[in-house]
């Protein structure tokens, strides 16, 4: 038997990133739980923002973000960094995050992540309660431990992790 409930947001688990984004002059970090591939050719992903939070705009008037994909290590950095506003703290600082240079963005990549992916906005949706950035990755960066003899990236050794609403 089943009980019907209230439409809400049940799907999971989700990858759970951090978003890497800039102003020009100030970089940021921020937790987010929406997000996810789109397309294969070209490849293309979103990430869903509130519009009230601080690095929305940063990704709004730049057009560009990286997501850095969590692994075991990085869990405490994620969720501090959906903790506190970037307004108010340096998190990559607080955080001891390393800033890697992207190839063809003008924000940094988190030198810790295991994989980062350069992702440049294409339209934004505006849905309710957030905006959905799409974006087409541009760049990705693997760890080097993560490749394999054939050229394939071993994914399962990057011990990712996922969020569960």
């Amino acid at each position: 038997m089943k009980k019907t409930l209230t439409p809400g947001t049940l799907l999971a688990p989700l990858p759970c990133v951090l978003a890497t984004v800039s102003d020009g002059e100030k970089d940021n970090v921020i937790t987010i739980g929406w997000t996810g591939i789109i397309n294969s050719e070209p490849p293309m992903t979103y990430i869903s923002v509130r519009p009230s939070r601080h690095s929305y705009n940063m990704i709004k008037d730049s057009g560009e973000f990286v997501i850095n994909l969590v692994s075991e290590d990085l869990v405490f950095a994620m969720d501090h960094c959906g903790s506190v506003s970037g307004a108010k703290e340096d998190k990559f600082a607080a955080m001891h995050l390393n800033k890697l240079k992207a190839d063809k963005l003008n924000c940094p990549m988190i030198g810790e992540a295991p994989i980062n992916l350069e992702c440049k906005v294409t339209e934004v949706k505006h849905l309710g309660s957030h905006d959905m950035f799409l974006a087409e990755i541009v760049a990705v960066h693997a760890d080097e431990k993560l490749m394999k003899e054939s050229g394939r990236l071993a994914m399962d050794e990057a011990k990712l992790v996922t969020w569960i609403h």
